[in-house]
């Protein structure tokens, strides 16, 4: 895609190995970084087959927001992607439309600009637009691995945003929240539930989205996280314009 500036944040596709290793070093930052362990960089094998997007400060040319996004040419092509690792995802293989993976979604820790997101949200619109995709996926994460500290949350999505049964994600990793299967078990607060919420899976269940009806325990990233997706054709009218209109 081309590069897109709106106001103060400019976002564009890493070009070069600097740029990778920038996102690199900020995902490090945001999911991986504790004092022991010095400056380091978050990178696997995912990271070759990916586009990599970079949102820039236009200013001072800091990074302030990165993220991969994988386009696959439908459903059969699902085993490829980062998500499969955690979740049985043959329901969805038989999905004809080409699909968007996002992932390593993350915001610098010192920025609390809601326009970072908007703009992000923007760019894949542009990328969905271009590449007529049809479903867009991936995982959601909350940080540490204590469910209970998310209990209205997973209540909600529980409640309110479980995937369609001809869609839902099995279980697939060795440790798992079912936080669906007693659904009234626990009445979320919804003002706590969202609050909880990592601001990305607020946008996407805001859109129409779905979520798996468990989450995955990720011991190598320290974060509960849950499949997430959107159907492009559910997203609501008025929410579509808006993103375009961004996205120009």
């Amino acid at each position: 895609m081309q590069p897109l500036q709106r106001g103060r944040y400019l976002v564009r596709q890493a070009r070069t190995a600097g740029d990778l290793d920038r996102a690199q070093a900020l995902r490090w930052r945001a999911f991986r970084a504790v004092p022991e362990r010095g400056d380091g960089r978050d990178a696997d094998g995912f990271d070759s087959i990916c586009q990599h997007m970079l949102i820039e400060d236009a200013r001072s040319e800091a990074l302030v927001a990165t993220f991969r996004i994988l386009l696959l040419a439908g459903g059969g092509e699902i085993g490829r992607s980062y998500a499969a690792q955690f979740y049985d995802l043959v329901p969805l293989a038989g999905i004809q439309a080409p699909m968007l993976e996002l992932g390593r979604f993350c915001v610098d820790p010192g920025r609390h600009d809601p326009d970072i997101l908007r703009l992000a949200w923007a760019a894949l619109t542009a990328v969905v637009d271009a590449e007529g995709v049809g479903l867009l996926f991936g995982c959601s994460s909350f940080q540490g691995t204590d469910a209970e500290a998310y209990r209205d949350a997973f209540a909600l999505l529980g409640a309110r945003h479980v995937a369609p049964m001809r869609w839902r994600p099995r279980v697939k990793a060795p440790e798992a929240i079912r936080f669906a299967e007693r659904p009234g078990a626990h009445p979320p607060d919804p003002r706590q539930a969202l609050q909880a919420m990592p601001p990305l899976l607020r946008s996407y269940v805001a859109m129409g989205g779905w979520v798996s009806d468990h989450a995955v325990i990720d011991r190598d990233l320290g974060t509960l996280h849950v499949f997430t997706g959107l159907e492009v054709g559910d997203v609501p009218a008025a929410r579509a314009r808006a993103l375009r209109l961004i996205a120009g």
